[in-house]
């Protein structure tokens, strides 16, 4: 055995695990990790993220107009 090998996986625990043994996967879920340039990644998300809150903002402020246009056309519309 030379320093490089993998320790040997424990048994599977579940029907999941099995399967995901079987196509040679170390377990049943994916583990994920950390982003190797999030400094990077932040500024190149930067503008979406401006773009999700705008959105956000203007559909809040939309709804609270058409509310209040519907309620002062309250008498055209309801009872």
């Amino acid at each position: 055995m030379t320093d490089d090998a993998a320790p040997p996986l424990p048994p599977p625990t579940s029907r999941r695990d099995a399967i995901a043994r079987a196509k040679g996967l170390p377990g049943a879920t994916i583990t994920g990790g950390d982003d190797p340039d999030l400094e990077a990644t932040l500024e190149r998300e930067r503008p979406w993220v401006r773009l999700l809150v705008i959105m956000i903002v203007a559909i809040v402020l939309g709804g609270f107009v058409l509310g209040a246009i519907a309620a002062m056309l309250g008498g055209v519309f309801g009872p």
